[in-house]
């Protein structure tokens, strides 16, 4: 499969010029994906330059780029500092991280991302990892069922959702994507498409632990940036954002807001280079309609 195939990269030209790509650098791309994003950032780099991509997908690994400034590091993000300081690349000029599942795993059946296709619940993005989206709708209690429903999907419904897949589960195999939208098919709310993108969401954000790596990451960030250094993250939904947006702004996870009880002021770690998130213009939005949701900002180690 072609990499403009596999994966659209959302944002390129606003990810490139807000980059301040210097063509000795060390870069990073923490989610390879199709790889899109990364040809971009070493068409700007020179012969000394360096880039270090991360992916822990099977398929992003056999669509690699060879070229001696590139190292591929087939793992998770959330294990940056670890590489970085093992391939001697700390000290980095940029980190770009695109949280967006690639365009290749939702058109994947088999895969279990998607829909509008009949596979497997696995949903795993490391397939090395053992814990699926059905064992999680298997084993998972009724109470961690629907806040995991309410909190990463914002389902409507998602105490009446959790009480049925308890009821159901014993009686009924979920192994299958079908199977799963045909035993909560008489309790879907509002639209349809919507409603399962959202139960979707949820299961997806559990099985690959998303809101624990994107912490990780963030926080390893200002550990791996020189200063002067840019971090930019690409997020597609609220949850992801806010946790990029308080960071970038206040070196913390929570607003003073949410945690009154805070005293202690974290030291400012990195300055704002978007001051509001930045997202698609029409030309993009025709193009690829993935990019709708997506949002980038961008900030500099101090």
């Amino acid at each position: 499969m072609e990499p403009s195939q596999y994966h659209l990269p959302v944002l390129l030209h606003e990810v490139v010029a807000n980059m301040g790509i210097r063509p000795d650098g060390t870069y990073i791309d923490a989610t390879f994906g199709g790889g899109g994003h990364s040809r971009a950032i070493l068409e700007q780099l020179g012969p000394q330059g360096r880039l270090i991509v991360f992916d822990q997908d099977e398929d992003a690994y056999r669509n690699r780029i060879v070229d001696e400034r590139v190292t591929f590091v087939k793992e998770n993000f959330r294990h940056l500092h670890r590489f970085l300081k093992l391939h001697k690349a700390l000290d980095a000029d940029g980190l770009l991280a695109d949280l967006g599942v690639s365009s290749h795993q939702f058109d994947t059946g088999a895969r279990g991302f998607s829909t509008r296709f009949d596979g497997n619940l696995d949903m795993r993005m490391d397939t090395r990892n053992s814990v699926t989206a059905a064992d999680v709708l298997q084993t998972y209690s009724e109470q961690h069922l629907h806040q995991l429903f309410q909190d990463y999907g914002e389902v409507t419904n998602a105490r009446t959702l959790a009480r049925t897949i308890v009821q159901l589960r014993k009686a009924h195999p979920l192994r299958t994507i079908a199977e799963f939208k045909s035993l909560i098919q008489p309790i879907v709310k509002g639209n349809p498409a919507k409603y399962l993108a959202q139960v979707f969401q949820a299961l997806r954000i559990t099985v690959n632990d998303e809101l624990g790596a994107l912490k990780d990451l963030l926080t390893q960030s200002s550990q791996v940036l020189k200063p002067g250094g840019r971090l930019s993250i690409i997020t597609f939904h609220s949850l992801e954002d806010r946790l990029v947006k308080n960071y970038m702004k206040a070196g913390s996870f929570e607003t003073a807001d949410e945690n009154p009880y805070s005293f202690e002021t974290p030291p400012k770690l990195f300055r704002l280079i978007t001051k509001k998130p930045v997202t698609a213009g029409e030309a993009e939005l025709r193009a690829n309609p993935r990019s709708r949701s997506a949002k980038l900002r961008v900030a500099e180690k101090i």
